[in-house]
């Protein structure tokens, strides 16, 4: 070592012992014992009991909130058996909650007086076709659980009028319904390209849908499958033609009351469940033998084979085999309400899976 060397070597401790010394003057600073995070596990109990489910256990059944006549999507048979899309989701929950997907109540709900239902208390869900906008659920009383059907806004008209786009409505009067976003987003998408029309407002949409029935106006715009449902109720569908143009998007999914997260949690995970359930080929025939002997990882976690999620929601084990079971996966639900098994024959579209040939935006958040 060279002697240059040498004195850096004692500069370096020289400067160690004036650092030693001069902490001495100063108080120490107690260290703070490590923190270990909590625990999660799925075995454990809901952060919070939520007091909607409390009140729905108490109660014997779910009040759920739909249209109040949407072929399709709710709507009563010759039987007064409520049937539909958004029916069949309530009805999952009601197997979910209470293994029997008849423990339901329905309540028909004008796009008018839904939400007032809702925030009342008078429902414990809005399973109405209901479009996830932000001044909806930005406005303090409301939270979106999730979506179960992607849509968007059209127009149908007589296929007498021989009319190829809405830009060709200039001056035709338009049906719409009273509360919807249906009545804004055809007011955006005339005004923007300075198109004349009269807007004819009906409190509801089956009277709006009457109304062009009866040739008060000479358009009825609504979502693409509203329209499709209300073509099938015209004296000849045929001579009706939904619009090519598509004005908007409309995410439609359930509509909970703020402050219940728990609740919130529950019809979210209970509407994953069923689109997971399709995903892994869960089906309403297979689910209870799927919760014997399911192989896969991702399914014996979703049939409650490997670990209890159902108790973090307050429900049972069987949760979401119950909610299958009784009712079917997204698939089912869809086929046999508004798809090729309907006389709605609506393609999957944007509601395709993620992982299908072509694939839409149906996605399921990962059970584990």
């Amino acid at each position: 070592m060279t002697r240059a060397a040498n004195g850096l070597r004692g500069l370096a401790l020289l400067g160690s012992v004036f650092l030693t010394l001069a902490g001495c003057d100063r108080p120490s600073v107690p260290t703070a014992p490590p923190v270990e995070a909590p625990s999660l596990t799925p075995n454990a109990a809901p952060n919070a009991a939520s007091a909607t489910l409390a009140a729905v256990k108490a109660r014997g059944y779910l009040n759920c909130g739909v249209h109040q006549g949407l072929v399709g999507f709710a709507y009563t048979d010759n039987r007064g058996e409520w049937r539909g899309f958004d029916v069949d989701f309530c009805r999952v929950m009601a197997a979910a909650i209470f293994g029997d997907g008849d423990k339901v109540r329905f309540m028909p709900l004008t796009a008018d007086n839904r939400f007032q239902a809702l925030a009342s208390g008078r429902i414990d869900v809005l399973w109405r076709n209901t479009s996830w906008t932000m001044d909806r659920d930005t406005g303090g009383q409301f939270t979106f659980a999730g979506i179960n059907y992607y849509d968007g806004q059209g127009f149908m008209v007589r296929r007498a009028l021989d009319l190829n786009s809405a830009t060709e409505l200039n001056g035709a009067r338009i049906c719409v319904a009273a509360g919807s976003t249906s009545a804004l987003n055809a007011a955006d998408y005339f005004r923007s390209r300075g198109i004349a029309y009269t807007p004819v407002v009906a409190p509801t949409e089956e009277a709006a849908r009457q109304a062009y029935g009866r040739e008060d106006c000479d358009a009825f715009t609504a979502d693409i499958s509203a329209l499709a449902a209300a073509r099938t109720t015209l004296g000849d569908p045929q001579q009706h033609v939904i619009l090519a143009d598509v004005i908007s998007k409309e995410p439609l999914g359930p509509v909970v009351r703020r402050g219940d997260e728990s609740w919130t949690a529950l019809v979210r995970w209970t509407l994953d469940a069923v689109i997971l359930a399709e995903e892994l080929g869960v089906t309403q025939a297979n689910a209870r033998a799927m919760a014997r002997d399911a192989r896969d990882p991702r399914v014996r976690r979703l049939v409650g084979l490997d670990l209890d999620f159902g108790a973090r929601l307050g429900l049972s084990r069987t949760w979401a085999v119950d909610a299958v079971a009784e009712v079917g996966n997204y698939g089912e639900i869809f086929e046999r309400n508004v798809g090729s098994q309907s006389a709605l024959d609506l393609a999957r579209g944007l509601n395709a899976q993620w992982n299908a040939r072509p694939g839409g935006l149906i996605y399921a958040l990962p059970v584990r």
